[in-house]
C-alpha cells in the first residue's frame, strides 16, 4: 500500500513538471562532437539505473539540438534493455528531462518511433515464414516490446505521451489493440499479461476483488473469513484515492480499456476451450490407435506433443489473465471416453464418472461394473425433455379417455346384443391402432415437436419410430426414441409399442436390455406401458410352463421370456414379488427345462435381487432351498454346470481384496524412467537422472538391479537402449554392469534347468538382452559361444542330443530352445565374421544343424525362423537334410577340432613355450602394475570411479585370447629366425620400421636412459644393439628388449637413420633460427624507410 501511495505520488510530481513550459538552461552549455557521441552511444548501450545520473547529467551541459532525431532514436534501443522497475522509472526521468528541454522537437520524433517497435508484424510477412521460423520471430518481438510497452505506459501517465488534451491512456488502448486484433497466434498475449501486472489499477481501475468470486487455490477451509476480514482492515492491494481529479486516466478511457480486456480475456477462453475439446478429442483419437495396432506413430505423436505444448502455454496465460483481471475461469470438460453401446458384465478402466457423489461399485456390490450400474439406474427424466403443458394435456387426455373407453364399451356391449356376429379380432385391433379424435389428442394435422421426425400424421410417425427402435442397440439411440414417443403419446400409441415390445424376435436377444430402459424410462409417467408388458411376457411364461414338455422347439423362447424379465426386473419394471413368484414356479419343479430357466434367472438378475434391500432376504431363503435341492437331487453334467456357473455368478465366492506391492517413490520414479521415458532420443536424459541417484544406498541399488534384470518388463525394441544404458553406467559403476551380466547369465541357466512355458517370454527377452549386452562389449565372444553349446547340449547325456530322446528339460516335440538360438543369432551373430570366431561359429552351426534333425519334425514358423537366421549370419553355407549326414559332419568337425589340439600341443611344448609363458605372466604383472595408479587415484568431483579404457574389465575388448596366442607365435618365429635372408633387410625396409615406431613419452624416456647405458657400454665389448619391441595385448601396451648383432643390417641401417635424422634436425633447426633474425631484420629496414619517406601533414578546415 505505502508503495503504491509512493509510486502514484511520483508520476503526479513529475507529470507536473513535464506540463510546464520548456526547461530554463544554462546558455554556456557544450557542443563537442566527443561528448554529444558518447552520450548517445551511453543511451543507445542502456538507460538503466546504472546511466541515469551520467545521462541527466549530460543532458543539462550539452547542446543538443543538432542531434534530437539521433537521440529519440538511440532512447527506443535503450529502452529494450530496462528490465527491472527501477530501470524503468530511471528511462522515464531521462525521457522527461529530454521533453521538458525540447518539448516540440523531441517528443513528436519519440513518440513516433515508439509507435513503430510497438506495431504489431505484417501477416504477408508470417505467412510467407513457417510455422517454427514463426514462433521465434514472435518471441523475440515480445522480448523486445515488453519493456518498451513499459516504458510508454509510464510516459504516458507522466503526461509525456497525451491525447491532444486528455491524458495518454487512449494511446495506449490503441497499441494494445492493434497488438491483439492482429494476432491470430496469440502470441502477444505475454505483453497483455506484462501490462496488466503492473498498469491494470491506473488504466482500468480495477479494485480488489471480493472473497465470494474468486479464492485463492491455497486458502484452507477456515481461515477464508480470517483472511477477508484482514484484507478489508488493510484496505486492499491498492492505494485509495480520494477523488477521481487525483485519477491519472479519465474514468471513461478506464471503463472502455476494461470492456476491451475483459472481451479480449473471454475470447481467449473460447479459444481455450475450443483447443482443450480438440486435445481430448486427440488425446482419444490416440488411444483408439494405439488400442487398434498396438503403437502410436512418431508423426502422430510429435503432432500430439506439440499440440499440448501450445496447449499448456494458452491455459497459463489464461488463468494469468485471469488472476489479473480478477474473472473466473471458463469450465473444461473432464477426459471421458463413454461407450455408447452398453457392455454388461465387462470392466472398462478407462471410463470416468462425471460426477463426483456416484458410488463405486465394489464386489460385493449389486453391480457387476461401474458401467451397468449407470445403465441400469441413470435414467432420463422425460420431463426435462418434454413440455410441461404436454403433460397436463397427458393427464386430461388419461382422464378423458377413461371416460370414453366406458361410453364406447357400453356402445360396442349394445352393439353386440343386437348384432348377430361380433367384431372380428383383426378389425378390434385395426380400431385400436387407429388415433380417436378425443379433446386430448393432438390434431393429427399438427406437426410433431420432435426435430427427427417429418411432418407427417401420428400413425406414420408411430410406424417410422418402430422401425427404428431395432436399430436403436445403445444409450443414446433408445433415449432418443423414448423422447419421440413422449411427443407421439396416446392410447392407441402405447398399445402398438406394447404389442411390438412384446413381439421381440427370438434371435435378437441383444435388443432386450436397450428395450427394457425405453420401457423404464416411459413408465415413469406412463405407467401402463410397464404393466402391460409385464402381463404379455407373464402370461408368455405360464404359457411356456404348460408347454415344458416341448424342450428344443421352445428353447429359445424360453430364453427371451427368462431374460427380459431379468432385464425388466433390474429397471424395477418387474414387481420383485412377481420375479420371486416365477423364481419359486420352477424351483418346485426343479427338474428339465425349469433347471435352465433357473440358470438363465440367476445369470440375468440373481445378483441384483440378492443385494437388493427388498429382496435379500427371500431371495437367499430361495437360493439356500435350491442348493439343498442340488445336492439332493440327480442332474447330468450338462445341468450340474449350468447351475454351478449361475450360482457363482450370482453369489462369487468372497476372497480377499489382492495386496499391491507398495513402491517408494523413488522406486516408481525408476520404473518411469526405464519403462516410460526411455527412447533414443531421451537416452542421454535417463542417463543423467540415474547418475545422480544415491548410489550409496543399498534399497535404490537393488531397485536398480531389478529393474536392469527384467527385460521382459519393457518394450522388446527398447532392449537394446537398456543394454546402452548399461554400458553407460559401467564407466561409473563397474560392479553394477557386472552384476547385470551375472544376473542375466543365471537367468539364461535357470530357464534352461526349470523349462516353465510360462516363462517362455521372458527367456526370449533375457536371450536378446544377453545378445546386446555382448554388443555392448559387456562381456566376451566366450560366453556366448558358451551359451550357445549350452542350448544345444544342457540336459543331454554325455552333452551330445540323441534321435527320439525323451528328456523332461528337453522334449522332441519342444522347439523353444532353437527359438533361443535364433534370437541370439539374430541379435550377434553377424559379428562373428572373422578369425577364429567364425571357424566356432561354423563348428556350432554344425552341431546345430545336427541337435535340429534329432527333433521332430520344424513346425513352419520355427523352419523359416532357423532359415533366415542362419542365411543372415552364413549365407553361402550348405544346410544338411539328413540325420546321418547332420551326424558325420559333427563327426568329422570333433576329428578336425582334436587334430589342430594336438598339433597345436606339440607346437607349444619346449623351451620356447615355457619362455612365452613367463612373458604372458610378465604381461599380467606389468598390466596390474600399469592398473593399480588409476584405482589409487583420487575421484574426480562429479563422478566416483572414471575407468580409462584400459581396465582390466575390458581385458575382451580387441583380438581374442586365440589370436593373441597366435600373433605371439608369428611374433617369436620373425625375432628368433637368424637364416640369411631374414639378415637381407634393404634400407628402405629399415627406414620404414625406423619410421613406424612410435612409442609412449615415458617408454621414450626409459629407452633412451638405457641407450644412453649401451652407448657407454658398447666400448667394453658388447656388440650388441638393443631394439624395444612394442607389443599390445588388449588396450595395453608392453616393452620388450631385443638384443640384435651390431654387425646385421638391420642394426647397421637403423644407426645410419638415427644419425641422418639428427643432421637433418640440426640443419632444420639453423634454418628456423637464421628465418627468425632475417624477418626481424627486414620490419627494422622497412620501418626506418618509411620514417625517411613520410612526412607529416597537416590540413586546415575552414
Amino acid at each position: 500500500m505505502d508503495d503504491g501511495e509512493h509510486r502514484h505520488a511520483r508520476r503526479v510530481e513529475l507529470r507536473e513538471l513535464n506540463l510546464k513550459p520548456g526547461l530554463q538552461v544554462s546558455s554556456k552549455l557544450d557542443s563537442s562532437l566527443k561528448r554529444h557521441t558518447a552520450l548517445i552511444k551511453r543511451i543507445r548501450q542502456s538507460m538503466a539505473s546504472d546511466n541515469r545520473e551520467q545521462i541527466l547529467k549530460d543532458i543539462e551541459s550539452l547542446s543538443l539540438e543538432k542531434y534530437i532525431d539521433e537521440i529519440a532514436g538511440a532512447v527506443v534501443e535503450g529502452m529494450v534493455r530496462c528490465k527491472t522497475e527501477r530501470d524503468v522509472w530511471g528511462a522515464v526521468e531521462i525521457v522527461s528531462s529530454l521533453h521538458r528541454r525540447f518539448p516540440s522537437a523531441f517528443t513528436p520524433a519519440l513518440i513516433t518511433a515508439l509507435s513503430s517497435s510497438l506495431s504489431a508484424p505484417a501477416r504477408a510477412t508470417l505467412s510467407a515464414i513457417g510455422s517454427e521460423q514463426r514462433e521465434k520471430e514472435d518471441t523475440t518481438r515480445v522480448v523486445r516490446q515488453r519493456p518498451i510497452l513499459r516504458v510508454c505506459s509510464e510516459l504516458a501517465l507522466v503526461g509525456i505521451i497525451t491525447d491532444g488534451s486528455r491524458s495518454g491512456g487512449e494511446w495506449i488502448m490503441k497499441v494494445l489493440k492493434e497488438l491483439l486484433s492482429n494476432d491470430p497466434s496469440l502470441s502477444s498475449l505475454p505483453l497483455l499479461s506484462t501490462f496488466l501486472k503492473s498498469y491494470s489499477r491506473p488504466y482500468l481501475g480495477i479494485a480488489p476483488p471480493t472473497p465470494s468470486k474468486q479464492i485463492s487455490t491455497n486458502s484452507e477451509p477456515g481461515t477464508l473469513s480470517q483472511i477477508h476480514t484482514n484484507s478489508e482492515d488493510l484496505g486492499g492491494d491498492y492505494p485509495t484515492l480520494g477523488t477521481e481529479t487525483d485519477e491519472l486516466v479519465e474514468r471513461e478511457i478506464r471503463d472502455r480499456f476494461k470492456r476491451m480486456c475483459e472481451g479480449y480475456f473471454e475470447n481467449v477462453c473460447k479459444k481455450l476451450v475450443i483447443e482443450h475439446n480438440y486435445l481430448q478429442e486427440r488425446d482419444k483419437q490416440n488411444h483408439d490407435a494405439y488400442i487398434r495396432s498396438g503403437e502410436i506413430f512418431e508423426d502422430r505423436q510429435q503432432a500430439y506433443e506439440r499440440m499440448t505444448k501450445g496447449y499448456e502455454k494458452l491455459l497459463a496465460s489464461c488463468q494469468s489473465l485471469s488472476e489479473l483481471l480478477y474473472l473466473p475461469m471458463p469450465s473444461l470438460p473432464s477426459a471421458s471416453h463413454k461407450s455408447d453401446s452398453i457392455l454388461i458384465g465387462s470392466h472398462n478402466g478407462n471410463q470416468n464418472s462425471d460426477d463426483d457423489n456416484d458410488e463405486i461399485s465394489v464386489s460385493g456390490g449389486k453391480w457387476e461394473d461401474e458401467e451397468e450400474r449407470r445403465f441400469f439406474e441413470d435414467i432420463q427424466d422425460l420431463k426435462d425433455f418434454v413440455p410441461r403443458r404436454k403433460e397436463k394435456e397427458d393427464e386430461e387426455e388419461k382422464n378423458t379417455r377413461e371416460r370414453e373407453e366406458v361410453r364406447k364399451l357400453e356402445e360396442e356391449l349394445k352393439k353386440l346384443d343386437g348384432n348377430e356376429s361380433p367384431i372380428p379380432p383383426d378389425a378390434e385391433d385395426e380400431a385400436e391402432d387407429t388415433v380417436t379424435p378425443t379433446p386430448g389428442t393432438p390434431k393429427p394435422t399438427s406437426p410433431p415437436l420432435s426435430p427427427q421426425l417429418a411432418p407427417q400424421g401420428p400413425s406414420q410417425l408411430l410406424t417410422a419410430l418402430l422401425v427404428r427402435l431395432p436399430e436403436a442397440t445403445n444409450r443414446v439411440l433408445i433415449d432418443q426414441a423414448a423422447i419421440d414417443f413422449a411427443f407421439l403419446n396416446s392410447k392407441a400409441a402405447r398399445k402398438r409399442l406394447v404389442k411390438f415390445l412384446g413381439q421381440v424376435s427370438k434371435n435378437r436377444i441383444d435388443l432386450l436390455p436397450h428395450y427394457s430402459r425405453l420401457v423404464a424410462t416411459l413408465n415413469k409417467y406412463l405407467p401402463d406401458i410397464g404393466t402391460d408388458l409385464v402381463a404379455i411376457l407373464d402370461e408368455e411364461f405360464r404359457y411356456l410352463q404348460r408347454k415344458k414338455n416341448v424342450v428344443k422347439e421352445l428353447s429359445e423362447m424360453r430364453l427371451k421370456n427368462i431374460t427380459y424379465l431379468s432385464n425388466l426386473a433390474k429397471f424395477r419394471v418387474v414387481p420383485p414379488h412377481l420375479i420371486l413368484h416365477i423364481f419359486k414356479v420352477c424351483l418346485d419343479d426343479f427338474s428339465g427345462t425349469n433347471v435352465e430357466n433357473i440358470a438363465l434367472l440367476l445369470e440375468g438378475c440373481g445378483r441384483f435381487l440378492l443385494r437388493s434391500d427388498e429382496t435379500q432376504e427371500r431371495f437367499g431363503t430361495m437360493l439356500e432351498l435350491m442348493r439343498r435341492k442340488q445336492s439332493m437331487q440327480h442332474f447330468d453334467q450338462r445341468h450340474l454346470l449350468l447351475l454351478e456357473n449361475a450360482y457363482y455368478q450370482c453369489n462369487p465366492p468372497e476372497r480377499a481384496p489382492r495386496q499391491e506391492k507398495e513402491k517408494t517413490p523413488m522406486e516408481l520414479f525408476i520404473r518411469h524412467l526405464i519403462y516410460d521415458v526411455l527412447a533414443k532420443k531421451t537416452i542421454d536424459k535417463v542417463l543423467k537422472l540415474i547418475r545422480k541417484l544415491d548410489w550409496d544406498d543399498d534399497a535404490l541399488r537393488n531397485t536398480l538391479h531389478k529393474v536392469f534384470t527384467k527385460p521382459w518388463k519393457i518394450k522388446f525394441s527398447n532392449i537394446s537402449l537398456l543394454a546402452m544404458l548399461t554400458y553407460d553406467l559401467q564407466r561409473y559403476r563397474p560392479a553394477f554392469a557386472i552384476g547385470v551380466v551375472d544376473q542375466v547369465l543365471e537367468d539364461v541357466r535357470r530357464g534352461l534347468e526349470q523349462n516353465v512355458y510360462s516363462t517362455n517370454q521372458r527367456r526370449v527377452a533375457t536371450i536378446k538382452y544377453l545378445g546386446e549386452l555382448y554388443i555392448y562389449r559387456l562381456l566376451s565372444s566366450s560366453i556366448i559361444f558358451d551359451t550357445l553349446w549350452s542350448m544345444v547340449t544342457f540336459g543331454h547325456p554325455d552333452g551330445r542330443p540323441m534321435p527320439n530322446q525323451t528328456l523332461p528339460i528337453d522334449m522332441p516335440d519342444d522347439f523353444f530352445r532353437v527359438r533361443l538360438v535364433c534370437v541370439l543369432l539374430d541379435t550377434c551373430g553377424m559379428c562373428f565374421d572373422r578369425g577364429t570366431q567364425k571357424k566356432k561359429l561354423d563348428n556350432f552351426l554344425t552341431f546345430f544343424q545336427y541337435y535340429i534333425h534329432c527333433k521332430d519334425p520344424l513346425p513352419m514358423d520355427v523352419d523359416f525362423m532357423v532359415s533366415d537366421s542362419i542365411e543372415a549370419v552364413r549365407p553361402k553355407i550348405e544346410l544338411t537334410k539328413t540325420l546321418e549326414e547332420a551326424a558325420a559332419a559333427v563327426d568329422d568337425m570333433f576329428a578336425l577340432a582334436f587334430q589342430s589340439s594336438v598339433e597345436d600341443s606339440g607346437d607349444d611344448s619346449g623351451d620356447e613355450d615355457n619362455r612365452w609363458d613367463g612373458a604372458e605372466e610378465e604381461e599380467e604383472e606389468d598390466l596390474n602394475s600399469q592398473d593399480s595408479p588409476i584405482e589409487e587415484r583420487a575421484p574426480s568431483p562429479d563422478q566416483e570411479i572414471v575407468l580409462s579404457a584400459s581396465n582390466s574389465l575390458q581385458e575382451n575388448l580387441g583380438p581374442s585370447e586365440e589370436a593373441e596366442a597366435e600373433f605371439a607365435k608369428e611374433l617369436a618365429k620373425m625375432v628368433t629366425d637368424t637364416s640369411a635372408e631374414s639378415r637381407k633387410v634393404d634400407k628402405k625396409t629399415a627406414l620404414a620400421l625406423w619410421d613406424s615406431a612410435v612409442l609412449p613419452p615415458n617408454a621414450r624416456k626409459k629407452r633412451g636412459d638405457e641407450d644412453e647405458a649401451k652407448d657407454t657400454s658398447e666400448p667394453q665389448g658388447n656388440n650388441i644393439m638393443n631394439f624395444t619391441v612394442l607389443t599390445k595385448r588388449g588396450n595395453k601396451q608392453q616393452l620388450r628388449q631385443l638384443a640384435v648383432p651390431s654387425e646385421s643390417a638391420l642394426a647397421v641401417h637403423t644407426r645410419s637413420a638415427q644419425l641422418q635424422d639428427k643432421v637433418e634436425q640440426q640443419h632444420l633447426k639453423r634454418l628456423v633460427l637464421d628465418y627468425e633474425q632475417r624477418e626481424e631484420a627486414e620490419e627494422l629496414k622497412a620501418f626506418e624507410a618509411r620514417n625517411r619517406m613520410g612526412g607529416i601533414k597537416i590540413r586546415y578546415v575552414g
